[in-house]
């Protein structure tokens, strides 16, 4: 979104007003938001990690709150992305599944990015990783509110070779994908050809985010660091090869935990960690069909590309030192959406003037109530398939198709196994309290659950359209397109 000056007319006045929290701390901090691809629930020790450690990402967890119900946009790449940045479902603002470097479309100049949002107090912003929101110009960070970029405009996987860095074959739809860029600014300063060139971007996006915290130790920042690992390909520099009892996934996660320490460890040093606020997530969850090569959903129901719990359900850690409760466990009901406008609350920032989805969480994570603002969360997926809905403690899930990883053999080595197409016939109804594996279907017994959040998918529907039910929905926007 084009940030300018926005006159406080009634409905300037309102939007102000309405991402204020009476709980807002009166000083606005520097914003660190750290992003994995394909991280799954379990794949820290502090959720039950095994074969290697994760102490820096652990501390983190001690020193601030372990959010338990945190749910991301949706289960792949670029919408999941896109609701982080702009607080929006991301069907809502057009953007689906995971842009590919023929699309000619991204995120729209008419959507506030979270950069722009911080912009309006003046906060200076820089993205090292992974984008995945439009490969062209007008769609890369810079022309969205970002100051600098170094990164992939998308997965590190969307390039002319298989997974282990074999040629495709010239039929397959990736053989006419260019070699993977590394984008500094706008421009590609480099190409990524192989593993082992992708080895070192772990290191690179860490030596920068260094880099950017003391330049700016002045100035408020927003830092955000979207990692591309533990995306697959896997590639981890030669200080981590080896050094996990599991193979290379362990490395990876050693490396990255690494990445958290360095930035922590800065902050501490230039003694910003009292006005830091830290945030640590995924994506979505771990693309299982990659077996030893993927992550852990931690016995929850199949991985990325579904909305069942494995797909969209991961631990979020949330620290500030001395504003933030230390040693908090959250099991309230969060999403990536609600970031956007509890930073907004928390910098006193403006929010824009069209409809977002998320919700201001700083009376929940301040700890002024115990009860968690957002009462219901939608799973959408693909195009725009409306697939079910939760409230605190139920989930209803809707008729529909989708991708499995349930039955079938998983990869090693670094290569995919196959997946299947599986069919939801009839509504099914699960209680997340005692059945997060999402494996007993209680629909029968609960009918004025049904009822009540049956009431919140036709409201969803109305507003977002469904696919599944030939809706169009009135309260969707437009995806960016090439000028």
């Amino acid at each position: 979104m084009k940030i300018k000056k926005i006159p406080l007319t009634c409905a300037g006045v309102l939007a102000f007003m309405s991402s204020q929290s009476p709980a807002a701390p009166a000083e606005t901090p520097n914003i660190v938001l750290i992003f994995l691809d394909d991280m799954g629930y379990g794949d820290m020790t502090i959720t039950g990690a095994r074969g290697y450690q994760t102490p820096h990402l652990d501390q983190l967890a001690h020193e601030g709150v372990l959010c338990t119900q945190f749910y991301v946009a949706q289960a792949v790449s670029s919408a999941s992305r896109a609701g982080l940045l702009t607080g929006c479902y991301p069907n809502r603002i057009g953007i689906s599944g995971a842009l590919f470097p023929y699309d000619t479309v991204g995120i729209s100049d008419a959507e506030m990015t979270m950069a722009e949002l911080l912009k309006q107090q003046h906060y200076v912003c820089g993205i090292f990783g992974k984008w995945h929101l439009g490969c062209l110009r007008q769609f890369l960070p810079l022309q969205h509110g970002f100051d600098e970029y170094l990164g992939l405009p998308y997965s590190n996987d969307m390039r002319p070779l298989d997974y282990d860095d074999s040629p495709v074959p010239p039929t397959h739809r990736k053989a006419l994908f260019p070699q993977l860029p590394l984008i500094d600014g706008n421009e590609t300063v480099s190409e990524l050809r192989t593993l082992e060139d992708q080895s070192q971007l772990t290191t690179l996006y860490t030596e920068r985010a260094v880099s950017f915290i003391r330049k700016n130790k002045d100035k408020p920042f927003f830092l955000y660091v979207p990692h591309t690992m533990p995306h697959t390909p896997l590639a981890v520099s030669s200080k981590f090869k080896g050094k996990s009892s599991i193979g290379m996934y362990g490395d990876v996660m050693m490396e990255i935990d690494w990445s958290v320490g360095q930035i922590m460890e800065t902050l501490k040093e230039l003694k910003l960690e009292d006005n830091t606020l830290v945030i640590f997530t995924s994506d979505n969850g771990p693309w299982l069909n990659f077996g030893d090569y993927a992550g852990s959903a931690a016995g929850m129901r199949e991985g990325k590309q579904s909305t069942w719990e494995g797909g969209q359900r991961l631990p979020c850690i949330i620290r500030w030192k001395g504003t933030i409760k230390e040693g908090q466990i959250c099991n309230q009901l969060m999403s990536s959406i609600d970031l956007f406008p509890t930073i907004a609350s928390i910098c006193h920032a403006p929010l824009p003037p069209r409809k977002i989805d998320g919700i201001n969480m700083w009376p929940l994570i301040s700890g002024e109530t115990g009860v968690s603002p957002r009462r219901y969360f939608l799973y959408y997926y693909d195009a725009n398939n409306l697939k079910s809905v939760r409230n605190d403690r139920w989930k209803l899930v809707l008729p529909h198709t989708y991708v499995s990883y349930e039955g079938n053999l998983p990869g090693v080595n670094g290569m995919p196994g196959p997946t299947s197409l599986k069919t939801i016939v009839t509504p099914e109804l699960y209680d997340l309290r005692r059945d997060p594996g999402e494996r007993y279907n209680v629909i029968d017994r609960h009918p004025d659950i049904v009822a009540e959040l049956m009431k919140v998918v036709e409201e969803a529907r109305d507003d977002l359209g469904d696919d599944l039910t030939s809706r169009k929905g009135n309260g969707r926007r437009p995806i960016g397109k090439a000028d």
